[in-house]
């Protein structure tokens, strides 16, 4: 035989057969039972909406709808397992959008603590309608050790499981510190966090593993517009500092009408919880185009002229943040001039880290 024929008779020749692996028996627990944060209402419709069911009808429509995507949500454990699972059931069969991916949109997205202490990105669960059943992670050792989930930000989520090989241990999260109040943020949907590749991409996400605080995320994807009526129940909360960042969403004039009286309903019903004003964000295209940079500027300046009028009637604890350094200044940081792009949101993260901080430490 010589060495053509020898290879010839190698390649015809049957496969050997491969054994798998068996797949491990899992054993599931619902997420409710773990530690769900970024919901600051007890009274929902559905268990991740982000407004209370009361809030229907009294906010507007769009508003309602957009607080049933679970953007924010996410839950924390502990486990000491070599894999995890997840399974969930989402409401919206778009799973992604023009200017979010399904992963983000509509899936889940993992996050380790390491030995150092630190938030880590592990896995994700890429999503189906209207059921998934996913592995998130398989192949880590089996010690013990914190594990995050952040849930869709573009989806509702009506159930959430996870699961482990039968027999490893899962309990919830440990107890953030005391007294330790979560950051509130109400905006628009670059709040909401449309554009992020996934969920813990979001700046509000961001910020909550810097400051290893909880954080609300109430976006409002195109709806960020300080109607009374939405923030009344913003003033329900009661959290570290309030962040208003609703400009993208509304002209210089509602800016003037709605600012101040904004501000005054959180006063009323918090004398002394910080505010943080957010300037727009500048429209990436306005370098050239002067009808967009133009509205920049006059978003900018009513905000600044609401500010110094909270100033001159002294109204306490208002800080501000301007907005030209909150995407950069080369214009890469948009998926679409307006929403950030991961690399976005990590300029716009490091821009709210200089202003909280400091306001957050004065707090205590």
């Amino acid at each position: 035989m010589n060495r053509r024929q020898f290879f010839l008779t190698l390649s015809s020749a049957p496969l050997l057969a491969q054994t798998a692996a068996p797949a491990a028996e899992l054993e599931w627990v619902d997420a409710k039972k773990l530690t769900v944060e970024g919901l600051g209402f007890k009274d929902m419709k559905s268990p991740y909406d982000r407004l209370p069911g009361r809030a229907e009808g009294v906010v507007p429509p769009a508003v309602w709808n957009l607080s049933r995507d679970s953007a924010g949500a996410l839950v924390r454990f502990t486990a000491a397992t070599t894999e995890i699972h997840a399974r969930w059931t989402v409401t919206n069969k778009n799973l992604a959008g023009a200017n979010i991916t399904a992963i983000a949109s509509s899936g889940l997205d993992l996050y380790a603590k390491t030995d150092a202490g630190k938030w880590r990105w592990l896995g994700v669960g890429q999503p189906k309608f209207p059921d998934t059943t996913a592995a998130l992670i398989s192949g880590i050792p089996a010690a013990e050790r914190e594990f995050m989930v952040y849930l869709p930000l573009r989806n509702g989520v009506t159930s959430l499981e996870f699961g482990v090989p039968k027999g490893a241990k899962i309990e919830p999260g440990p107890a953030r510190a005391a007294g330790s109040k979560p950051i509130v943020f109400y905006g628009t949907s670059i709040t909401h966090g449309i554009g992020a590749s996934r969920a813990g991409m979001t700046h509000v996400a961001m910020l909550g593993r810097t400051f290893n605080r909880e954080v609300i995320n109430l976006g409002f994807s195109g709806n960020g517009r300080m109607e009374p009526e939405v923030i009344k129940f913003v003033a329900e909360l009661d959290p570290a500092v309030f962040v208003l960042d609703c400009l993208p969403n509304m002209g210089a004039q509602l800016v003037t009408e709605r600012t101040v009286p904004g501000v005054k309903l959180l006063r009323e019903a918090h004398p002394k919880t910080p505010i943080l004003l957010v300037e727009d964000r500048n429209i990436q295209s306005g370098f050239l185009v002067e009808a967009r940079r133009k509205g920049n500027e006059a978003n900018h300046a009513a905000l600044r002229e609401a500010f110094a009028a909270m100033q001159a009637e002294k109204v306490p604890h208002v800080y501000y943040l301007e907005g030209a350094n909150l995407l950069g200044d080369d214009g890469e940081g948009t998926v679409d001039g307006s929403h950030p792009t991961d690399l976005g949101f990590t300029r716009q993260a490091a821009e709210f880290e200089r202003v909280l901080r400091p306001v957050l430490m004065a707090a205590g």
